[in-house]
């Protein structure tokens, strides 16, 4: 049985919170990536996304309000708008990433991975063995297993 760790890409590359949403757009787009590990202390921090990075172009939606007795009582889950604001004007990687990311071991099998692509739609999963990074597969370290080209 195919594991986490035939098919990862070992020491993959990595940015850390302070890094520049632009430095790490380009490592994303030169690298081809869907996904990069966010490392701080040489542990992992989180995992910054293309998805995050294109989200700060997303509209931020104004608060809804209803009237209730002549008051108006918004609809809005607290705190949502000021996270969309911060995340619009985010500079770092940091400010948008997504702390405490899913990870897997280099135990976990091929047809678990499959599992969380499809459906958790996590398609960069880093892999952690006794705290640390140890690699990441992503959907084309997927492809290339079933292409033959491991």
């Amino acid at each position: 049985m195919n594991t986490a760790a035939d098919i990862m890409t070992a020491n993959p590359v990595t940015v850390t919170p302070g890094t520049t949403l632009r430095e790490a757009a380009k490592l994303l787009l030169d690298g081809h990536f869907n996904g990069l590990p966010v490392v701080e202390g040489g542990r992992l921090v989180g995992m910054l996304t293309q998805s995050d990075i294109i989200s700060m172009d997303k509209k931020v939606k104004s608060p809804g309000f209803f009237l209730i007795l002549g008051g108006y009582i918004p609809v809005q889950i607290p705190g949502q708008l000021s996270r969309d604001i911060q995340r619009m004007a985010a500079t770092t990687v940091g400010e948008i990433m997504t702390p405490e990311p899913f990870t897997i071991t280099p135990q976990t099998s091929v047809e678990e991975i499959a599992d969380i692509i499809v459906e958790k739609r996590y398609y960069s999963l880093p892999v952690v063995d006794n705290g640390k990074l140890i690699g990441i597969v992503g959907m084309e370290d997927m492809l290339k297993r079933l292409a033959g080209d491991e």
